[in-house]
């Protein structure tokens, strides 16, 4: 028989009152990599230096925070059964983080040297920064998948299990059937 009573993710294993902690986290590097990008194009519309400063340093705090960040997540990760979409989905949110983060690292490296110029280029900062933004919004996507598709970090009370057209089960141990099995997906009558 099959226990539906474990339906409910349980692949966030780092936790505050029942809260996964990295989709808490996320907002940080998001916010600063985002400010990075606008920082650089405010410094090369305007000419003030002092944007070009903000530039840099959010860069950094988004590179630390999103480190940060990483160690949560790949936590949770670890938590995601092997046979399941959500880990498959969860690597390629993942790996485009981890370019996220080495583009904005070599952003660091490239702009530090500058950073007390009077008038450093903006071009090489502005390009790394869309192009880490840009990727940043494909790996936010499949981590969007990962908690609107495959409910990673989400309880979902019965009803809502009910309702779930393709759950996929997840048992810890094989009934006297085999292995576990998707339930049947509820249809809604005609």
């Amino acid at each position: 028989m099959l226990d539906f009573r474990h339906m409910a993710t349980l692949y966030s294993k780092i936790k505050v009152l029942d809260h996964p902690i990295h989709p808490m986290l996320v907002a940080f590097p998001i916010t600063f990599f985002a400010t990075t990008l606008v920082a650089f194009v405010v410094y090369a519309v305007g000419g003030d230096v002092l944007w070009y400063r903000i530039g840099f340093w959010a860069n950094v705090v988004g590179v630390v925070t999103a480190l940060i960040a990483a160690i949560p997540g790949f936590l949770d990760w670890l938590g995601i059964p092997a046979h399941l979409e959500a880990k498959r989905v969860g690597v390629l949110h993942m790996m485009l983080n981890l370019i996220v983060v080495a583009i904005f690292g070599i952003n660091i490296g490239i702009q530090g040297p500058h950073i007390n110029e009077f008038a450093p280029s903006p071009v090489l900062a502005i390009l790394l920064s869309v192009v880490g933004v840009v990727t940043l919004l494909i790996s936010g996507y499949f981590g969007w998948t990962l908690v609107q598709t495959h409910h990673v970090g989400v309880n979902l009370s019965r009803e809502q299990e009910a309702l779930e057209p393709h759950r996929e089960m997840v048992k810890s141990s094989p009934g006297p059937h085999g292995p576990p099995t998707p339930h049947t997906p509820y249809r809604r009558p005609m």
